[in-house]
């Protein structure tokens, strides 16, 4: 894409001695032409993938795209994007791209193409935002924040070790805490489920008492009516919210669940644009929306959901489980949205040793978290400095992570 600038009789604004300095033949246009030249993937353990876009004037963007379990396909629908809209194009024009990507041909949205679309769309921003020397979120319209909160995700299959760990975290200065409600697919076996789910969160909180915000995520295993019961012991815990109480397949549920109980709901992980998001919006059965950063279209996607869903007073809360491109997304995302509450965060983000995630940094950490509040500093684009010559060292690694697969008691095939 090229664009120009008309240069006429300056002196109006400038005065008589007003010229423009130009090596072109015809003085009467400037040249404002930006083309992205190449790209680069990088498919990097645990599960991450990065994208480089370079420019022919030496200005580079990153982006992380996440199809957990399956990078291979990922990177193919990289490729074929980059190379067939990205290439040769003005990497500036973010929302023409974006477009394009999208509409480009017959079949869009869904996981793959929404998740590609997210890193090139992450990577765009980044490098129009190195351009201006601006980080992204003043490109978003600058920050409505100082600081976004962040809940931690407290990992672990026994009560004892959620008990543990939960007061490591609280400890370590978190007021919101995050956990699965049942580690194991069940379909109906009701009091087992419930019983199990409720000897967790009693763990919890018996552990960190009840000042500490609680998010119990059903992540969709448990059928509606096992979800209503479920829903009906945990109201005495006056829980932040459930995550996915039913699998977004079955979301036209949610108005029967969300009668039953007055515990806010939230969902939207495996929704991949504003048009998924639409019915659940405009049914105002959820209290939290959860585009991912990395699977929903990118920042210029989540920020269009988090405006539809600022107008049915519904709170944004972005999804993000990988890595530092990802996550500082994100960030800029919540300095930038006015109806954006939370930041997951897990527990291996700060790892003493053997921390991915830094690894993949050069020099300084963009990030400072501080009280269960995450900063962020003013550097421009996306403000994360990439290790290069690490990223290249590990991406020589086979990348085999995938997801389990899981059964139910009688043998037949369970969503993970």
């Amino acid at each position: 894409m090229v664009g120009t600038w008309l240069i006429g009789d300056l002196s109006e604004y400038f005065g008589d001695d007003a010229h423009i300095e130009t090596n072109l033949e015809d003085a009467s246009v400037i040249d404002l032409i930006m083309e992205v030249v190449d790209y680069e993937l990088f498919a990097i353990p645990p599960r991450w993938v990065f994208l480089k876009l370079e420019t022919d004037t030496g200005v580079v963007g990153w982006g992380e795209p996440a199809l957990e379990g399956r990078s291979a396909t990922l990177v193919s629908a990289l490729s074929e994007l980059v190379e067939d809209y990205v290439i040769g194009s003005d990497p500036r024009c973010i929302a023409d791209l974006w477009y394009r990507m999208y509409m480009g041909d017959h079949y869009n949205n869904g996981p793959v193409l929404m998740s590609a679309i997210a890193g090139i769309d992450q990577a765009l921003w980044d490098l129009k935002g190195r351009d201006l020397e601006k980080p992204v979120y003043e490109l978003l319209g600058g920050p409505v924040r100082e600081k976004v909160q962040v809940y931690q995700w407290l990992s672990g299959d026994h009560p004892d070790d959620l008990a543990d760990v939960a007061l490591a975290a609280v400890e370590d200065g978190y007021t919101t805490l995050g956990l699965m409600a049942h580690t194991r697919p069940a379909r109906v076996r009701t009091r087992e489920i419930v019983s199990n789910v409720q000897k967790r969160v009693d763990a919890v909180t018996g552990a960190v008492g009840d000042s500490i915000d609680l998010a119990v995520d059903f992540r969709g295993r448990v059928s509606t009516g096992v979800a209503r019961q479920l829903l009906s012991m945990l109201e005495e815990y006056n829980l932040m919210f459930v995550e996915e109480p039913v699998h977004p397949t079955y979301n036209e549920n949610l108005p029967e669940l969300s009668s039953a109980t007055n515990i806010p709901f939230a969902t939207g992980q495996r929704m991949y644009s504003r048009w998924d998001f639409r019915d659940v919006l405009q049914s105002q059965f959820v209290d939290i929306v959860q585009p991912g950063i990395s699977h929903a279209g990118g920042i210029t996607e989540v920020v269009n959901i988090a405006k539809m869903a600022e107008a049915h007073n519904i709170m944004l809360m972005p999804k993000c489980s990988v890595g530092p491109v990802s996550f500082a997304a994100a960030m800029h995302v919540q300095l930038s949205v006015p109806n954006s509450i939370l930041q997951e965060q897990h527990d291996e983000f700060y790892a003493e040793q053997d921390n991915e995630f830094f690894n993949y940094l050069a020099d300084e950490n963009p990030f400072t978290r501080s009280d269960g509040y995450m900063y962020m500093d003013d550097q421009p684009g996306l403000g994360v400095e990439m290790n290069e010559s690490y990223i290249r060292e590990q991406a020589g690694k086979k990348t085999s992570w995938k997801g389990p697969t899981w059964n139910y008691e009688d043998g037949s095939v369970a969503n993970w």
